[in-house]
């Protein structure tokens, strides 16, 4: 049973006791918490799976992390400060996910896709602390939204996993592509794979990520 935290969400336990290795499942712009919850029934049930709902309603359905003015120029179509918003937000739901469902705070993973890999990739680089893995799918690093004294953190117990669709109409692939060289800079541990489809996540790419999961967690 889902217990309370800052954003609505759904919940898989784990059929561990207690201290399970925490899964945090962020969905992309104009979805909602039930779209990445089916990889739950795929993935080890020794994870503690939770699923978060972003905070922003879109009506008639769905929600998002944060604005998007699609007419604005590259750079300049998203709202950093509601992004930076949900970031916290996330990084909140974690410490409280931690709490209410007894899971291991040192073994956290966020899974995102698209709008929720880019605000996933901003917590872990942000608050490295609290992040093990990132499973980061068809995102991107936002610069604009990550803390500013990003180099001065600690990653060494950081794990990365991109992937990007090479035929990718909604996040072009070279947005993708520059993830590898920032992370390099930071010495941060990462793979980086691409997939010959658009902006979805094809079943080869699916199990590259839940094989890579599971020697991570």
């Amino acid at each position: 049973m889902a217990k309370t935290l800052s954003l609505e969400h759904v919940v898989r336990p784990s059929k561990m006791a207690r201290k399970a290795p925490l899964v945090i499942l962020c969905h992309g712009y104009g979805s909602d918490e039930n779209d990445l919850f089916s990889f739950a029934t795929e993935l080890n049930d020794n994870y503690c799976i939770v699923s978060l709902r972003a905070p922003l309603s879109m009506p008639p359905f769905g929600n998002a992390w944060y604005e998007i003015n699609f007419d604005n120029e590259q750079g300049k179509w998203s709202d950093d400060e509601q992004a930076k918003v949900a970031r916290d937000l996330i990084a909140k739901c974690i410490d409280e996910a931690v709490e209410a469902y007894d899971a291991d705070a040192n073994n956290v993973t966020l899974i995102g896709f698209s709008q929720g890999t880019i605000l996933s990739l901003a917590v872990a680089l942000t608050y490295p602390e609290k992040i093990k893995n990132v499973v980061a799918l068809s995102g991107y690093i936002n610069t604009g939204i990550i803390a500013e004294d990003f180099t001065a953190k600690n990653y060494a117990k950081l794990n990365i996993f991109c992937s990007h669709g090479s035929a990718d109409q909604v996040i072009p692939v070279e947005w993708a592509r520059k993830t590898v060289p920032f992370l390099e800079a930071l010495k941060i541990n990462h793979v980086y794979k691409e997939y010959p489809v658009g902006h979805g996540v094809a079943p080869s790419n699916f199990f590259d990520f839940k094989t890579w999961l599971e020697k991570h967690t």
